[in-house]
């Protein structure tokens, strides 16, 4: 199945049939160091101030590797305290982190990405006025807008232009939101996978609650969280829960991943992916995850799917096998263990927090689906564009 129909602000258009990964008509160059000296130590000192600041943290101890206990009763993936994945063999600890970072940041540089991607302007006038027809926009990284019989619903919603705990450092956006909130239609649902601050914004989730007062469908120990802000239309779910709303049904699916703010509370809160289905469709969220055979289950007991949006940058400090972050080629493969009819790839070229190029995940994504010759069934979007599915 491919996307038969895009939705810009003309109206509905033809998507465009792609044979390699073409992410916008007018791309803009990266913006380099300048002066090229001073920017780039700049960057490497916020780096590596965040860097020591780790490393300390865990050599005075404040921040212990606790050890994996189960919980004495109940699923699996529920520890005394916290949670893990159902992979066993996943390991990704704090410690396995910093050292990575002091290897990045010490040796290995700031490479260039390439042409940034453009964003296609979207004044949403098509999606407010569309009342039936199925659509996914993509917002940039992992937000999406989908509209799904006659429901609209955001998935990790980022209107941010950090991903960081503060304002003034951290991974900064490089590429625009595809929409501006208040071009959106009245959102009904939001999404959540998780609280990594690429996923979870507190500025743009208080904002949407304050327009729209959506429904937050969340994994566990995020309402607490989410009512700490005010927001109090929270559904809090474990995995393969499920909870309806305007005649859909939302189930919560695991993920392989991780959770935390900080250096307190890692893994205390649950991570997931979402399945959404109703109208005659099935659509699958990944939110952010490894891969592992184990998410097969899913299309298993839930699919197959008309839209799968799956992450596909991030993996860039592994060859292969990132215990958090899926590859194109391992994004494709988990695309065909769910039973995937159109892929929207999503988590790649919006923030300045991976290092692969640009243009390097849709590529490789490409190559790997004409290899399997399956690039039909991709749907390679730029941010603010839209298609039926």
């Amino acid at each position: 199945m491919t996307a038969d129909r895009g939705l810009g602000r003309e109206g509905p258009t033809r998507a465009p049939r792609r044979s390699g990964p073409r992410l916008g008509e007018r791309p803009r160059p990266v913006v380099g160091c300048s002066p090229l000296v001073q920017g780039c130590l700049v960057r490497k000192s916020a780096a590596l101030a965040l860097l020591l600041c780790v490393v300390s943290v865990l050599v005075l101890g404040v921040v212990s590797l606790r050890a994996e206990t189960a919980a004495a009763t109940g699923p699996t993936h529920h520890l005394a305290r916290g949670f893990r994945n159902l992979d066993t063999t996943y390991h990704y600890s704090m410690r396995a982190r910093a050292h990575r970072l002091m290897r990045r940041v010490l040796f290995e540089g700031w490479p260039a990405r390439g042409t940034r991607p453009a964003v296609l302007p979207n004044d949403g006038a098509a999606l407010r006025a569309n009342g039936t027809t199925p659509t996914v926009t993509w917002i940039g990284h992992s937000t999406l807008l989908v509209q799904l019989a006659g429901v609209n619903i955001l998935t990790d919603p980022h209107w941010g232009e950090r991903a960081s705990p503060v304002g003034f450092a951290g991974p900064r956006r490089l590429i625009a939101p595809g929409m501006r909130v208040r071009d959106l239609p009245p959102i009904h649902a939001v999404v959540i996978s998780h609280d990594h601050y690429d996923h979870l914004d507190a500025d743009t989730v208080v904002r949407l609650d304050r327009a729209f007062h959506p429904k937050f469908f969340v994994p566990l120990g995020l309402k607490a969280w989410l009512g700490d802000l005010g927001i109090t239309n929270v559904v809090e779910m474990d995995w393969w829960e499920s909870q309806p709303l305007r005649g859909l049904t939302f189930t919560c699916t695991p993920a392989q991943h991780s959770s935390g703010r900080g250096l307190r509370d890692q893994n205390l809160r649950l991570w997931s992916s979402w399945v959404v289905t109703g109208g005659g469709k099935r659509f699958f969220f990944a939110g952010d995850t490894g891969y592992t055979k184990a998410l097969a289950e899913i299309g298993k007991r839930l699919g197959p799917f008309d839209l799968a949006a799956i992450p596909i940058g991030g993996y860039s400090a592994w060859e292969t096998g990132h215990p958090n972050h899926v590859n194109p080629e391992e994004a494709l493969r988990l695309f065909q263990d769910l039973g995937g009819r159109l892929f929207v790839p999503i988590h790649f070229g919006t923030f300045d927090m991976n290092r692969e190029p640009f243009a390097e995940p849709p590529a490789r994504l490409m190559r790997a689906a004409v290899a399997d010759g399956i690039e039909e069934h991709i749907a390679l979007l730029s941010p603010g564009q839209s298609v039926h599915w």
